[in-house]
């Protein structure tokens, strides 16, 4: 096994969390915060509720079942929603494992950590999504530090854990697959199983994790810089936030046709074209007729023609009636995306985006910027992202519960047992 490898346990197993600094840890709660609320949200999809209903009867007992949802934040720097990845599997095993809260929120943090490494060491196939892959092999070494296991348990399980990863397509998301959405709930599944196989005395293979990056789910895997400033670095501070509820490459877009729109002020019947032009990437994500809901968050023509109608493109907006909405759907075919080769070549350094809106009446306006708001260079301020907690969890939670449950997440670290947070949960939701 490779020294990079087993470095990166000895951090996950040995590193305590008044090792951490304290803005680090402020950060992770927030996005302990942010990515709940977008559980809860996505607890109300009627194929969650009714996998839910399937399953109920016949499960067991020990954990709060929790369900993934849009509108996740994610790493900056390669593709993947860490969080989304972790959170659930790190509550889950906690609450079964009586875990304190100090224990949980510094096992997401660790593991955040990992999944950005191996995220940035290796390269992932052209078609495939990150999130199952390191994600979940991250996971797993989050599982490993709840369940108290050494640096030798916590690489074991990682190593195990390679055999759990998924194949993820990005095409998936534009064919309106919700299947995609499983991978947050196997790197759960693989957070609570890894350390348990583990435990149990199954055995890896030493390179499990350079040969599944390196020539399985990855075109390439270079752990030379998987311990740069190890412990100095937090990675889960370098992560974006969202609050348009669509995929994260067309923020730009959105952000600068918000900008004109601001200026223009016009009618959906005004416009006569929109022309985008973005990088690679984003402006892949241009299909006018998204087959259904989930389709649509990967559509930049419908994610513009709704900020048009709606006046914004957050949770609240970008919903199952506005994919039946007669007026956003002609608008979507005047809406026209090109690849800029410069842009892409400066990605994903920078992510940037141009928007020309030119109305009936000949006025037209223009705007460009080099990344989405909440990226490095234009964060969002924090009451922003309570703003979007309080709406997404109010959908599942009372008035009161909203409220407790924030307050409780900002004092996670005192915590006895993350039973009492998953208790709260229960007790506060809506009938």
């Amino acid at each position: 096994m490779g020294q990079q490898i087993e470095g990166l346990a000895q951090f996950v197993a040995q590193t305590r969390w008044e090792d951490i600094p304290g803005p680090v840890q402020q950060h992770a709660k927030l996005i302990f915060l942010d990515t709940l609320g977008v559980i809860l949200a996505g607890s109300e999809r009627p194929e969650v509720q009714q996998l839910r209903e399937r399953l109920a009867p016949t499960a067991g007992s020990g954990a709060t079942v929790l369900a993934r949802g849009e509108l996740c934040e994610g790493l900056r720097l390669v593709t993947g929603q860490a969080a989304m990845q972790i959170l659930p599997g790190v509550l889950a095993v906690g609450e079964q494992a009586r875990s304190t809260g100090r224990e949980m929120i510094t096992a997401l943090i660790l593991g955040y950590d990992v999944a950005a490494r191996l995220g940035m060491a290796f390269t992932p196939r052209p078609l495939a999504h990150q999130n199952g892959q390191a994600m979940l092999l991250a996971a797993a070494a989050a599982g490993a530090r709840l369940r108290g296991l050494d640096a030798a348990g916590v690489s074991v399980s990682m190593r195990i854990a390679t055999t759990l990863m998924l194949t993820p397509s990005y095409t998936n998301a534009v064919a309106g697959a919700t299947a995609l959405n499983v991978a947050g709930g196997m790197s759960g599944y693989a957070c609570a199983l890894a350390p348990e196989l583990a435990l149990a005395g199954f055995e890896a293979q030493e390179n499990a994790i350079e040969e599944a990056l390196a020539n399985l789910v990855g075109d390439g895997f270079k752990p030379e810089g998987l311990l740069d400033e190890l412990g100095a670095r937090w990675e889960i501070t370098r992560n974006y936030f969202r609050l348009y509820a669509c995929c994260n490459p067309i923020h730009p877009a959105l952000d600068c046709l918000h900008e004109v729109l601001a200026t223009l002020r016009p009618q959906p019947d005004d416009i006569e074209r929109m022309d985008f032009a973005t990088y690679r990437f984003a402006a892949a994500m241009r299909n006018p007729d998204p087959p259904n809901y989930f389709a649509s968050k990967y559509s930049l023509p419908h994610a513009a023609a709704v900020m048009v109608v709606k006046g914004n493109a957050g949770y609240g907006a970008l919903d199952d009636a506005a994919l039946r909405d007669p007026v956003i759907a002609s608008l979507r075919h005047r809406v026209h995306v090109t690849e800029n080769p410069a842009m892409s070549a400066a990605a994903p350094r920078l992510r940037p985006a141009r928007v020309t809106v030119t109305l009936k009446d000949g006025r037209h306006g223009t705007h460009a910027c080099e990344s989405h708001r909440g990226d490095f260079h234009r964060p969002f301020a924090e009451s922003e992202i309570r703003g979007k907690f309080r709406e997404l969890a109010g959908t599942v939670l009372k008035p009161e519960g909203v409220a407790e449950v924030e307050s409780a997440v900002d004092r996670c670290e005192q915590w006895t047992s993350v039973r009492e947070f998953t208790a709260q949960l229960r007790r506060y939701g809506k009938p």
